[in-house]
């Protein structure tokens, strides 16, 4: 079976290989080149796909007339997304002899759109995932082709689930890759009414208010915690940026007199963050946003303490 490739990223990378692995000809890749503005801590599709000797285009914004006419002349059996970040035309996806898959990173019908790992970490969740399924006009909404499930650790932050949700894909893909050469494509209902839809995150979207539950606090710093662009709040003159934290074990909230108010604290050498519920939260590394990786000391934290706004 031969297949266009559309990816990016490290589920990009990971279901490339898994493609190769299971003996899929995959005859073109199209993927994304870096933008400078964005951290890139993940590992590049086009150095794949270049190491096993695959044509690669790029497409930045929108996928050119070119880029789209050499992708269906190649007649593939499968056109898979990878974590693609564009949506691809109905045309091209009609194009596919067998199928046109898109892997999700979510359980579907949960959590269909953009950032679905970053949500759910926001809404407490306890497991989440990632989804093969048939691609439609209207996005993360086709049958289900194969599905496989990852744990939520109370701790977890975005970074650590997306690692599990890569990995999902590649076990997800992997298991029904036998079928897909066979030219079987199992199909499961993919219930919308049962699901959600969330829509893109900007890192404006991480400001954390005190009066908050310490709880979605900790939920809102574990869902954009770095390399994401960081839970922040505002001291005079300052943004800070919450590195890393871990709700407060009972003798570090302790620390904390019950009168305090909701806010930044330092108590003994200790940095705290008290919510709206009298919840602590133990703020293990603050950065000032115009420093970013720099870890500020008890003493700068101390100074700015009690003037959060």
């Amino acid at each position: 079976m031969r297949a266009v490739v559309f990816a990016y990223h490290n589920v990009g990378v990971r279901c490339l290989r898994t493609l190769l692995a299971r003996g899929m000809q995959v005859d073109l890749v199209v993927t994304h080149p870096d933008d400078p503005s964005e951290t890139v801590w993940f590992e590049s599709v086009a150095s794949v796909a270049r190491e096993h000797g695959i044509a690669v285009e790029f497409v930045d914004q929108t996928l050119s007339p070119a880029v789209l006419e050499r992708a269906k002349r190649l007649e593939p059996d499968y056109v898979f997304s990878f974590y693609f970040r564009r949506m691809l035309p109905v045309e091209l996806l009609h194009a596919a002899r067998v199928a046109a898959l898109n892997m999700h990173g979510s359980l579907l019908p949960r959590y269909r759109g953009r950032a679905p790992v970053n949500w759910a970490v926001l809404h407490g969740e306890e497991e989440t995932g990632a989804t093969l399924h048939i691609m439609q006009a209207k996005p993360d909404a086709g049958d289900v082709v194969a599905q496989q499930a990852v744990p939520i650790l109370p701790d977890d932050t975005a970074k650590d689930v997306f690692d599990k949700v890569t990995v999902a894909a590649e076990i997800a893909l992997w298991d029904v890759l036998p079928q897909l050469q066979r030219g079987v494509v199992p199909r499961q209902r993919n219930d919308l009414a049962s699901g959600s839809y969330f829509s893109g995150r900007k890192p404006e979207d991480g400001r954390i208010d005190w009066h908050w539950h310490a709880q979605t606090i900790y939920n809102l710093i574990r869902a954009v915690a770095p390399p994401y662009p960081g839970a922040f709040f505002y001291v005079p003159g300052h943004r800070l940026i919450v590195a890393r934290a871990r709700l407060a074990r009972p003798e570090i909230a302790a620390l904390l007199p019950a009168s305090s108010t909701p806010g930044l604290h330092v108590a003994g050498d200790q940095t705290l963050g008290k919510g709206g519920d009298g919840g602590i939260v133990h703020l293990l590394e603050l950065w000032d946003a115009n420093q970013p990786g720099i870890a500020l000391n008890t003493r700068q934290i101390s100074e700015l303490a009690g003037q959060t706004s």
